[in-house]
């Protein structure tokens, strides 16, 4: 039982989804690679915003790249647009005044999820459940999804300065589906607020005129339920759904499309993920498609950034290389990329990695989208990204009594971790 979140608006949340993830037609949906494709392009749609921006991230860093999109945000708030930016407590903790500086104009109201601002917030099991969505979303026209922190590609936190940008990818989307996104951006900023502001809310119902009216409408905004359901369309292209993983309803709805897509594969499955620890259902479905002569190929990091997480990809090496899996090791520059594609008309660009802490506890949002020209552009970023990178070969990882402990060191720590978080069951 999954009951790690104890904030008031979980609680009212508790038993209701976010939008549900079904296919929808007649999107138009624009592949961006990093930070140098993706800030442009949102800067120039809050350039030509008129009533609101949404904006979830998990790192808000304080460089140049990042201080543009601030002063986007500014600019917008002046010419009175409404500003409502949530930022992940952990994620861009360090950068906390910086932001709080930047984002002073009126019309701006920033959040925090899950603040650690004090020793004892580091105890609450919850605190592992992090805001890991990277949402933007302008007047309901236009909206962005996928992994991209607010940072410089250039930038990483741990290593310093690179000169090749990391690889990183996120998707412009216009048509129905971004009201999804937009309701979900608004549930995360709602659900940030009231984890602070709780008793100030509480007040305001009690005093309001219509108190049950209030408490409804309150209630719709967590839920993400506030806009009317998306209309059925025709199955029109782009064909897309917007795919979240909550800690309410949907826990594990992005590995649930993984799996079935894949289960589902007749040609090729490409998946692209820096930290990638997968549970038994997924191991088992790419197996399946390897044995029914799919081609799998995996892109994973060559360039490490934490030695635990590429430790947890590299026990799995042998398991998967013997099936017929093709591993790949990205070297150019740090791998931050979760996509992927599947045949010739499936694909996914979003925030979720294929490990644990994305499946299981973090917030997650994905966009999957099924058309052909999409999924060929993707393909020709992975071969691209193939064609640099080092195919593992071989047995890669220890064997004997050694390969036996570093499997069970990481199984182990995975494990736990779950438990600490509240998540029991086997992974």
């Amino acid at each position: 039982m999954d009951t790690g979140d104890d904030s008031l608006a979980a609680h009212l949340a508790r038993g209701h989804d976010l939008p549900s993830a079904r296919l929808v037609g007649g999107n138009q949906i624009e592949l961006l690679e990093g930070g140098d494709q993706l800030f442009p392009s949102m800067l120039d749609a809050m350039a030509r915003a008129r009533s609101e921006v949404w904006l979830a991230t998990y790192i808000f860093h304080n460089d140049a790249a990042a201080r543009r999109v601030a002063d986007g945000l500014r600019d917008a708030a002046r010419r009175g647009v409404k500003v409502r930016v949530v930022v992940d407590g952990f994620g861009s903790h360090d950068q906390l005044p910086a932001l709080r500086q930047w984002l002073t104009e009126p019309g701006i109201e920033l959040e925090v999820f899950r603040p650690l601002e004090r020793w004892w917030s580091w105890l609450t099991p919850g605190q592992l459940r992090r805001l890991h969505q990277k949402l933007c979303v302008v007047d309901a026209d236009v909206a962005f999804v996928g992994g991209i922190n607010i940072i410089d590609d250039r930038l990483d936190l741990t290593h310093g300065i690179t000169e090749t940008p990391r690889l990183d990818f996120a998707v412009a989307l216009r048509g129905p589906l971004v009201q999804a996104v937009r309701t979900t951006a608004r549930a995360m900023w709602t659900r940030a607020r009231l984890g602070h502001q709780w008793r100030d809310e509480v007040l305001a119902l009690a005093s309001s005129r219509k108190p049950m009216v209030e408490a409804r409408r309150l209630l719709r905004r967590l839920r993400g339920k506030e806009a009317e359901p998306l209309a059925d369309e025709p199955p029109a292209p782009m064909q897309a759904a917007f795919v979240v993983r909550d800690n309410v309803s949907q826990r594990r709805s992005i590995e649930r499309a993984y799996v079935e897509a894949i289960r589902s594969a007749s040609r090729c499955v490409d998946i692209a993920v820096p930290y990638f620890y997968p549970g038994r259902a997924f191991r088992r479905s790419l197996r399946g498609a390897a044995r029914r002569g799919v081609q799998v190929r995996l892109l994973l990091q060559g360039k490490i950034d934490y030695r635990i997480a590429a430790l947890a990809a590299h026990v799995l090496y042998d398991e998967l290389c013997t099936r017929g899996i093709r591993i790949y090791e990205y070297t150019p520059a740090f791998l931050h990329a979760k996509v992927a594609v599947i045949d010739d008309d499936w694909a996914t660009v979003g925030s979720s990695n294929i490990d644990p802490l994305s499946l299981l506890l973090n917030l997650e949002a994905n966009v999957v989208v099924r058309d052909p020209g999409f999924a060929l552009a993707l393909r020709a970023r992975f071969e691209s990204a193939y064609a640099v990178s080092t195919e593992v070969g071989g047995v890669p990882t220890r064997q004997g009594w050694r390969g036996w402990l570093q499997r069970g060191v990481v199984a182990w720590v995975a494990a736990t971790y779950l438990r600490v978080a509240g998540i029991t069951g086997r992974y």
